[in-house]
């Protein structure tokens, strides 16, 4: 059975998910089996930590805000890396996410790799501690439940300048009533 989550791909908090880990978020999904469950990073959670405190070898390549991103709730002592690059060449370190054509060439980096591996090739680099995960079946279900946006993700949303700004962007360039979300109030009693 197809049930519509892809590599690539977004999952866009509705604002009726409070859960304070998720509350807002725009999460790309690295990883999917539908048997097996699925990996996701968060992309808009900038931490205050430099990453040239936790991993100085990559500081130079990664892009602005060149901090790291808290990537989930799960394995925060844990750091994953995502790049782009051009062209069709695939060099030691980097592996592309298999899935959504708009973000094929952004992939995992082995953060374990010299960094002179990746450098001449990188476009854009973020550094992520920890991530979101989901087991077989559950992230469906909240879907279903009225939790999340499935939505096509863009290359740029993964680096965005402005990451605090990243869950109206995405849905105010959706279709239809999706768009109008992006205008609800971060606080509706405020209203």
């Amino acid at each position: 059975m197809e049930d519509g989550i892809t590599v690539g791909t977004l999952l866009v908090a509705t604002p009726q998910l409070d859960d304070p880990n998720f509350r807002r978020t725009v999460v790309l999904v690295v990883e999917h089996d539908g048997d097996g469950g699925t990996l996701g990073v968060v992309l808009n959670r900038p931490t205050e930590v430099p990453v040239d405190r936790v991993l100085p070898p990559w500081a130079e390549l990664v892009t602005v805000p060149s901090v790291v991103f808290q990537g989930g709730p799960v394995a925060l002592d844990n750091a994953l890396a995502l790049a782009r690059l051009p062209g069709e060449d695939e060099p030691l370190g980097w592996r592309a996410l298999d899935g959504d054509a708009a973000v094929a060439r952004v992939g995992l980096v082995d953060l374990d790799a010299p960094p002179a591996l990746l450098a001449p090739e990188l476009l854009q680099l973020r550094v992520f501690a920890g991530y979101a995960g989901w087991g077989a079946g559950q992230l469906l279900g909240e879907i279903e439940e009225g939790a999340w946006y499935l939505v096509s993700a863009e290359a740029g949303d993964v680096f965005a300048a402005e990451p605090d700004r990243l869950w109206q962007q995405v849905l105010r360039r959706q279709a239809g009533d999706l768009a109008f979300v992006s205008t609800f109030p971060d606080d509706p009693t405020m209203n």
